[in-house]
């Protein structure tokens, strides 16, 4: 068949216009790819890099999930888990705190969710020993790249070995009962962090998320209870550092004046910034600063910017099929704080649930600059020697630039792109942290502080 003349006048034109749309379109993809791999400049690039090397970088709070360990999650290698040896390595973070907690048994498991059963406490407990193992094991089984660090000096002389030093910090005094015994001898195996708050009361101290499904309201022991306020005491005496993350304003308020040590909150966003109860208020790190302590903002999204309009309506709409008015605060937003939970069933409950989650995943990622926002807030309103760094990897922790612990470059080249020197860095990174360690270690009772002596290179 014959080509009509104007079309074959036509033909090298369009291959020509082709050829410009494919090569712009792979400039576009190669310049995003790039871009997504060094968002910043070539010179913050290798300052950062350098300063990389030189600083102690310590991530106050990260987690391992318990399946960490097994085939394919080991700690030595490069997995599917934002922390293990290898990124640590490539990230140069020297170490970390990380956290023996347990999940309430009532959230999790068959037929969730439910009301506590006569075996949740011993789950519990059990949840915290199986964490403690997996912890323990890294520095066990990888002795050449890890150890346990009992105290800052044991942190500096890890890291000037080339190791991962691991700091073992307890979140969470529900697993322990009544007993306040046990933290004589959790001091004992190495813990050196305790956070007595968590998600829901406990009988030490009132928590910023109470729990309505669990009977929970706000504030019913008005702060901390007769044991609470023991705690903080014993905690002083055994060097412990207290973290007062997770619970509420009044309960914080009394540990700050009851401790004679620094206290941290080792991972937390600030309300100035995102309006929730979960957060610190300019209060808290007021109260914080009082006592030479310290606040860590943590890279969770959820704690660092507002909800969208989108997911709000989204949430709204779901709060309609189940007749519950429109949310009313952030708080709400992120956390199941209706006081009417605390009379659905179960089965309702579980409904109601799937789609809450759902629609909280579908809530865009904060940023690295998200990120920095925070920390910048918190460094005007208590100033830098108050404040530092911590990620809460692999419990919900990473935004978008800082996804795991072979990134935390990243977090220092946004910080010099702000303007804050390679000393206030360092500060951020790690030096802050060892300060109020090194204070709280010192303010310990000598009787007592052999406990936590005696636990010295024995995990």
């Amino acid at each position: 068949m014959t080509k009509h003349p104007q079309q074959s006048r036509k033909w090298p034109w369009a291959v020509a216009l082709s050829a410009l749309v494919l090569i712009a379109a792979a400039g576009a993809w190669w310049y995003w790819v790039y871009r997504h791999a060094h968002p910043f400049s070539r010179d913050i690039e290798q300052r950062a890099n350098a300063l990389q090397e030189r600083i102690l970088s310590l991530d106050a709070h990260l987690d391992v999930p318990l399946n960490y360990g097994s085939d394919g999650r080991e700690a030595n290698r490069d997995g599917p888990t934002r922390f293990d040896l290898v990124k640590a390595a490539k990230g140069r973070l020297r170490g970390a705190s990380i956290a023996i907690w347990s999940w309430p048994e009532f959230w999790s498991g068959p037929n969730w969710p439910h009301r506590p059963t006569a075996g949740f406490q011993a789950a519990m407990a059990n949840e915290l020993e199986v964490r403690y193992r997996i912890i323990t094991s890294i520095a066990r089984d990888f002795p050449e790249q890890a150890g346990i660090a009992y105290s800052p000096a044991d942190f500096r002389r890890l890291a000037g070995e080339g190791k991962f030093a691991i700091i073992i910090s307890m979140l969470n005094a529900a697993p322990l009962g009544d007993d306040i015994d046990k933290l004589n001898l959790w001091a004992a195996r190495g813990m050196r962090v305790f956070g007595p708050g968590y998600v829901g009361n406990n009988s030490w101290v009132d928590s910023a998320r109470p729990l309505p499904f669990l009977g929970d309201s706000v504030d019913p022991l008005g702060g901390l209870s007769d044991i609470g306020r023991r705690a903080v005491s014993r905690l002083n005496d055994l060097g412990v550092v207290i973290d007062v993350s997770q619970m509420s304003s009044q309960a914080l308020s009394q540990i700050t004046q009851l401790s004679r040590a620094p206290v941290i909150a080792s991972h937390t966003g600030v309300q100035g910034m995102m309006d929730i109860r979960r957060n610190l208020s300019d209060a808290d790190l007021a109260s914080i600063k009082a006592t030479d302590g310290l606040v860590n903002i943590v890279a969770y999204s959820k704690y660092l910017k507002p909800f969208s309009r989108k997911t709000i309506e989204k949430m709204n709409e779901l709060r309609a099929r189940y007749n519950l008015p429109d949310v009313q605060n952030q708080t709400q937003m992120g956390t199941t704080t209706d006081p009417v939970f605390s009379i659905w069933s179960e089965k309702k409950f579980g409904e109601y649930l799937t789609p809450f989650y759902d629609i909280l995943g579908e809530e865009p990622e904060a940023t690295l600059a998200d990120y920095v926002d925070s920390i910048d807030y918190a460094v005007k309103k208590i100033g830098i020697d108050h404040v530092g760094i911590s990620s809460d990897f692999n419990d919900g922790g990473g935004v978008e630039g800082w996804e795991n612990v072979s990134q935390v470059r990243n977090v220092t080249a946004e910080l010099m792109q702000r303007g804050y020197s390679d000393e206030d860095i360092a500060k951020l990174w790690g030096g802050n942290f060892l300060r109020v360690w090194e204070a709280a270690q010192k303010a310990a009772a000598p009787a007592a502080a052999a406990i936590v002596q005696h636990s010295q290179g024995k995990p």
